[in-house]
């Protein structure tokens, strides 16, 4: 965290990539969120209020996955920009080192945005640093939410208070091998939303999303009121628009965003394939 104290520079850094006009597949203009909004400019809110938002509208959440520092963190800083300026309701931020939060762009470009993220990282990194700090360095860098998807449910209590503490929302998992037992009991501790993994074993692009997602959709919404969201294999137009047809409340698509920005030729490239792509996500939603 001293390090990002320490630095300013990411306040001194310049983008060279400025996001166009953002329009659907059909040409049908949707407006753009400024790509430097500040928390002055435009409050940003909470998971919940967010979803609570979208429903109000009939509107789907759009929720981008990243890593950070892929390739590098001021590509990261720069994605999160376009990422937020076209039209993504919530972004999920994955961390894949034990201190996440401690370089400078990305903790720099997080409170500019105008849609919440939620710090997609696994436990072991969070007990390191310690649950309380790590919580409080969240509120401070702006992060909203927070997904550990290999924590117990047995253990979320006490990450549940102190991320309470602090303002943040603790967002659990469920699977299509979760026991309905423990569904329920999943579903009822999440917070923010809750996140209904599509298929089991690790994340990855696939070419259809299995159909039993709809029945576990149906079958979570007849146990809560709360926002579900669909993530893992989801990684084109066309799955977005399937599964937000069988009541999703938010689809979230990663592993298609790393690999735009990990296999292209430059930053640049990446970042204009990223925004292409996720101009199409939005207007599967529309």
């Amino acid at each position: 965290m001293a390090a990002a104290l320490q630095t300013a520079y990411f306040l001194r850094l310049k983008s060279n990539y400025n996001v166009p006009e953002c329009r659907s597949s059909t040409n049908r203009a949707f407006k753009c969120k400024p790509a430097m909004a500040t928390l002055a400019a435009a409050p940003t809110v909470g998971l919940s209020e967010t979803f609570s938002r979208l429903k109000r509208k009939g509107e789907v959440a759009l929720i981008p996955y990243i890593t950070a520092g892929d390739p590098d963190l001021p590509t990261t800083a720069e994605a999160l920009k376009v990422l937020d300026s076209c039209g993504s309701d919530i972004i999920e931020l994955g961390v894949p080192y034990s201190d996440p939060l401690a370089d400078g762009p990305v903790i720099q470009v997080v409170p500019q945005l105008s849609c919440p993220v939620a710090l997609f990282s696994y436990y072991n990194p969070i007990l390191k640093r310690g649950t309380d700090k790590f919580m409080t360095t969240l509120k401070e860098t702006g992060i909203h939410g927070l997904v550990v998807p290999d924590v117990p449910l047995e253990e979320t209590e006490i990450l549940r208070k102190e991320a309470s503490n602090n303002n943040i929302e603790l967002v659990l998992l469920t699977t299509p091998t979760t026991p309905t037992t423990r569904m329920k009991a999943i579903v009822e501790a999440s917070e923010g939303f809750v996140y209904l993994v599509s298929a089991v074993g690790v994340t990855g692009a696939r070419a259809s999303v299995s159909g039993k997602v709809q029945s576990l959709l149906q079958e979570i919404k007849e146990e809560t009121s709360k926002p579900v969201a669909v993530g893992f294999g989801i990684s084109k137009p066309e799955h977005v628009k399937q599964v937000a047809s069988w009541g999703a409340d938010g689809v979230i698509v990663g592993s298609a965003m790393v690999k735009i920005l990990g296999e292209a030729k430059s930053p640049e490239e990446g970042l204009k394939e990223l925004e292409t792509f996720t101009k199409s996500l939005k207007s599967a939603l529309l």
